[in-house]
């Protein structure tokens, strides 16, 4: 499945990129005492702690309202390229070019550079902040950067020189590949603009500025609209392309400035001594975290093969599909990402007490937010696909087609979230492993057989299900490998408090798409129904004592000292 290209910041090599500062202290030994409930601590907080958590919780706000932005944009995009051009060939044609920036998205700004990146950068950080000879942060900025642009550069200009063969390869069943082609030149110099855009992303993140990285998908998609809008008559499906070649280039302009002030603020100190000496990156680290990212995102090329022989239009109905059902998980995750270059600096410094707080919190309320988004998906999918794509040259029956891939495709949204909350732990340290590797294999394999078998009975939302299934199983297997090789949460108390949001949401989802459909207004339909679904989710999770929704419980019951809350 294509992921939603969000906003993310993830982790790094093992030891110091940067020589010459002293080394961190080691993590504590893990007691074996028994451990607490997992519940939101009632001791008050120190004034240092409440100074970092009002700082967390205005970066979330701040990030999530951009995000939600860019999502809209998104949603705009994706509005205009089915009026525009409707979901047949063409839309075909050009979703198969789409490949290559969901890809880059995913290795290049979300997971695989930002995994190497963030605590890269963390740690160098800190290392300034202890007063290290040298600016450590320049010294890795000069390491890096260069190497990295030469990367991107070449794979690039392999990739526009390489497009038919590319094409042949993602979608073979395509009757005529000559504007799939075209649309793929197009979107290869995203590799460029996206590594240079993710690099941008993980610096300022790790230097806790969550404005410029948040706002980078605002200025991408507004890049695509205007492309589609001003070009589209002239140039068909593929002003989209040059639209994401052109919006790429923003997500770079709208970072610069931020990263400049950045590096331009420390004045290195070096008392007669020399720049602290670069080293190079673990490469067993920086493999480990592209192969998974690449693995992640390979679910997209199974996806596209599987439909390509379909009739035409099937990819556009699970791309559009996906793209909506997606929003859910796209706003729950926003959360890791502000919190993410907590728990590298936690896990660098040695604190996995500080780091195991913070990653329980995190996989309780994302999974509590995803559910909720997962139930009004389920319960409403044909109003939002109609009041969102029914217009122009999307029909109907597109509409009813999309809105079954969506309900399908909706029930692996916890695991696509878990996924995405889980594997930053892993890599939070610094070290490398291949865990979280093999746990992706297994479900890429489990999509891939799925699929294959399911899609000649049910079509579309056959792959829908595999993917489902797939990403369901590597969201498991990540979670019970929780432990040594990354953040050692307390699984056993975290899967428990995870049962609760899901029986809130099948209930949810089932009432609530009983309701929306009791009208003909797709309009009422959705505002009936997602109503019933909050409404319903929040009762049960209530009643269940989902610890998630903690602190906003706990006025309530000082008010209402009689009411029982669990």
């Amino acid at each position: 499945m294509p992921v939603l290209p969000v906003p993310p910041g993830p982790p790094g090599p093992p030891g110091p990129l940067v020589s010459a500062a002293p080394s961190l202290p080691s993590p504590p030994t893990i007691s074996s005492a028994p451990a607490p409930a997992l519940e939101i601590p009632s001791a008050a907080p120190s004034s240092g702690e409440t100074a970092s958590n009002r700082f967390l919780a205005k970066a979330a706000l701040v990030t999530i309202a951009l995000s939600i932005a860019g999502a809209l944009l998104g949603l705009g995009r994706d509005q205009a390229l089915a009026h525009l051009f409707g979901a047949g060939s063409a839309t075909d044609a050009f979703l198969v070019a789409w490949t290559l920036p969901e890809f880059a998205a995913t290795l290049l700004i979300e997971d695989g550079l930002a995994f190497v990146l963030v605590p890269a950068f963390s740690m160098a950080v800190a290392r300034r902040a202890q007063g290290a000879v040298g600016d450590p942060v320049r010294a890795l900025v000069a390491a890096t950067l260069p190497r990295l642009t030469l990367a991107v550069t070449a794979v690039a200009a392999l990739l526009i020189a390489g497009a038919p063969y590319l094409v042949e390869a993602l979608a073979p069943g395509l009757p005529d590949p000559r504007l799939a082609v075209d649309c793929t030149r197009l979107t290869a110099t995203c590799v460029f603009t996206f590594g240079l855009a993710g690099y941008c992303s993980a610096a300022l993140r790790a230097h806790r500025r969550f404005v410029a990285p948040a706002a980078i998908y605002v200025a991408y998609n507004t890049g695509i609209i205007t492309a589609m809008f001003v070009l589209g008559g002239r140039w068909g499906v593929r002003s989209a392309a040059l639209g994401v070649a052109v919006g790429g280039a923003l997500m770079v302009v709208a970072q610069a400035p931020s990263l400049w002030r950045q590096l331009g603020r420390h004045e290195t100190v070096t008392d007669g001594a020399d720049v602290a000496e670069s080293r190079p990156m673990d490469l067993t680290l920086v493999s480990t975290v592209l192969l998974f990212a690449l693995c992640r995102q390979s679910q997209v090329l199974i996806e596209r093969f599987l439909a390509s022989s379909l009739p035409a239009g099937a990819i556009s109905h699970l791309n559009y599909a996906q793209k909506v059902a997606q929003m859910p998980m796209v706003l729950s995750l926003m959360l890791c990402t502000v919190t993410f270059p907590v728990v590298a600096q936690a896990m660098a410094e040695g604190d996995t007490e500080r780091a195991r707080v913070r990653v329980e919190r995190d996989l309780a309320l994302v999974s509590c937010t995803v559910l909720l988004g997962t139930a009004a998906v389920i319960a409403c999918a044909p109003q939002i696909i109609q009041l969102l794509f029914q217009r122009g040259a999307f029909t109907a029956q597109d509409t009813a087609a999309t809105a079954s891939v969506m309900r399908v495709y909706a029930l692996g949204l916890l695991g696509h979230t878990l996924v995405g909350a889980l594997v930053r732990s892993y890599f939070s340290s610094g070290r490398p492993t291949w865990y979280p590797l093999f746990a992706m294999t297994a479900g890429i394999v489990a999509t891939s057989w799925i699929g294959a078998l399911a899609v000649g009975t049910w079509g579309v939302c056959g792959i829908a299900a595999a993917n489902a299934g797939g990403i369901t199983l590597s969201a498991l297997l990540l979670l019970c490998g929780m432990g040594p090789r990354s953040v050692p949460i307390r699984t056993r108390r975290v899967v428990a408090e995870l049962g609760k949001p899901v029986r809130a949401a099948l209930v949810a989802g089932a009432v609530g798409a009983l309701c929306a459909s009791r009208t003909h207004s797709p309009l009422v339909g959705l505002v009936l129904g997602g109503t019933v679904v909050t409404a319903v989710f929040a009762v049960l999770a209530w009643a269940l004592g989902v610890q998630a929704l903690a602190p906003v419980l706990r006025p309530l019951k000082r008010r209402l000292p009689h009411v029982r809350f669990r």
